[in-house]
């Protein structure tokens, strides 16, 4: 079998592209995305569900709160020489008013079913959340090889 054009299958994206998030079907490319570049870095099955739990979650807040906006997947090397994946979501719509509550336990913006924040926080093992008021929110994830 011979490789397609930029050796890669017709649909992926190559590693790094952003990728818009503007619909529900944006969501769900997003979770086949996180979890070919979790697999092709070597993750194990548990820690591939981890990474597309928490990047399904940020990839919903990134269109029911932040407006829609884009997704990064590329495969990482952590400090120690681990594998790994690193996500990162961008959003220019009003940004979170209070990080530090939307980033307690259990906290929701009351219209939402999923995670949170927090939930994302806790099944990644890299997390960063920038947000400015009026300017919007990044949030970077990784997750690393055991």
């Amino acid at each position: 079998m011979t490789s397609p054009p930029g050796g890669r299958a017709p649909g992926e994206e190559p590693p790094g592209e952003e990728v818009p998030i503007a619909s529900n079907d944006d969501v769900v490319r997003v979770r086949q995305l996180v979890r070919a570049a979790a697999a092709a870095a070597g993750l194990s099955l548990v820690d591939q569900t981890k990474i597309v739990t928490a990047a399904s979650e940020l990839a919903r807040n990134t269109y029911a709160h932040g407006g829609g906006g884009t997704m990064r997947v590329e495969r990482a090397t952590g400090a120690r020489g681990g594998r790994g994946v690193r996500v990162v979501f961008t959003d220019e719509g009003p940004g979170i008013a209070d990080v530090e509550q939307a980033l307690g336990e259990g906290w929701t913006s009351g219209s939402g079913l999923g995670l949170g924040l927090s939930g994302a926080r806790r099944l990644t093992d890299e997390f960063d959340l920038r947000s400015e008021p009026g300017k919007g929110t990044t949030v970077t994830v990784a997750k690393w090889s055991r």
